[in-house]
């Protein structure tokens, strides 16, 4: 980006943001928004404290168990619509349906079906995660090369050798699909956890909001974004390491 024909360097915006946040948590303009200085200070008795490491410890319990059961059910998924025709025609309308679908509003139903606790954040987890994953699977594997599929036959592979040439070529849109769910489960935790309100840092945005201590309110989100933004950086850069296999199929 330029300015006044002036290159600025990318991390312009996030500090000019950043500014603009200890601006209006100076003057005290609106309560809801302490100095972002405050908010580091606060992110560091957050961090040592132990009731954001029992909380975080239930959060990644039920975060890893729905993210994992998304991730498997929905590449198999993916794969059962990019290589089954009649599968695509019966379960596409309904996972592009999900995809736009507001999900939040299903959690009350979720909490009714498996009660107030884990279950349910872990569900809502799947939920979150898994249809984006089945979406972007089910494109890589039918954008691979019908050529590719008929020199394998050619030159005799088993089955078993022919799903994983497909998914060496499909593997970079299945990434892709893994990092647009990591990112959509946390989003997942976090409502899940917000709405049961009981357990992890659904509790402690809860506990925090309710004693209006929002300098823990806003660190809390902040190191959410860091964990949502760090696991959607290390998928994308195997993402980018495997960049080779999309080349390979065309």
């Amino acid at each position: 980006m330029t300015l006044f024909g002036y290159r600025l360097p990318k991390m312009a915006s996030l500090i000019f943001w950043i500014l603009l946040w200890e601006i209006i948590g100076r003057f005290e303009l609106v309560m809801l928004f302490p100095p972002f200085t405050d908010v580091l200070a606060a992110m560091t008795e957050v961090l040592t404290s132990s009731s954001f490491a029992n909380a975080m410890a239930v959060t990644l319990y039920a975060y890893c168990v729905g993210l994992a059961m998304a991730i498997v059910f929905g590449v198999f998924l993916g794969f059962l619509m990019g290589l089954v025709p009649a599968a695509d025609r019966i379960f596409n309308m309904w996972v592009n349906i999900f995809v736009s679908a507001p999900l939040s509003a299903l959690v009350p139903v979720i909490m009714i079906l498996f009660g107030m606790g884990t279950p349910t954040v872990v569900v809502t987890v799947f939920m979150f995660a898994v249809w984006i994953i089945a979406l972007d699977t089910r494109a890589g594997v039918q954008h691979v090369s019908p050529s590719l599929i008929e020199m394998s036959r050619s030159f005799g592979a088993s089955p078993w050798q022919r799903f994983k040439i497909v998914f060496l070529a499909s593997l970079p849109e299945i990434l892709a699909g893994i990092r647009l769910g990591v990112i959509r489960g946390v989003k997942g935790v976090v409502i899940g956890q917000l709405l049961v309100s009981i357990i992890g840092v659904g509790a402690l945005f809860t506990l925090y909001s309710q004693n209006f201590l929002m300098s823990h309110f806003w660190a809390l989100i902040l190191i959410l974004f860091t964990f949502a933004l760090t696991l959607a950086g290390l998928v994308g850069r195997i993402e980018n390491r495997i960049e080779y296999y999309a080349g390979e199929r065309s």
